[in-house]
């Protein structure tokens, strides 16, 4: 029996997501990039706060993922910016990963602010 919360949606599997790429997700009807980097898995609202384009096209060092089309980078774990263009944070969401080896699976709340939660 799954522990998922009624905030909390089934998203896929972690064996989908490789060690140090993101991908776009719908979750709720909110696209989410899901970031799996350093051995955690971080969701971030999938659109840049300066230009409005998709930073799960970005690339991602660390606990930080780069707009692709002016280099603003965001904090994975707050949203932050940590320079300009971008002056604004983007929301950051919940991941939590459930179950071992092939059966893992990664869930996402998308309530606003609640930040990641699952490390490797």
């Amino acid at each position: 029996m799954s522990g998922q919360t009624e905030t909390e949606h089934e998203v896929m599997k972690l064996a989908d997501l490789p060690e140090g790429t993101a991908l776009r997700v719908d979750v709720d009807g909110i696209d989410v990039a899901l970031v799996h980097s350093e051995g955690t898995v971080f969701a971030i609202d999938d659109v840049c706060s300066h230009a409005e384009v998709s930073l799960s096209e970005g690339e991602i060092e660390g606990c930080f993922i780069e707009c692709w089309l002016h280099g603003s980078r965001f904090d994975l774990r707050t949203g932050e910016p940590t320079g300009p263009p971008a002056v604004e944070p983007v929301p950051v969401y919940q991941a939590r990963v459930e179950g071992t080896g092939a059966d893992a699976t990664i869930y996402v709340s998308v309530t606003q602010g609640a930040g990641h939660t699952w490390q490797s």
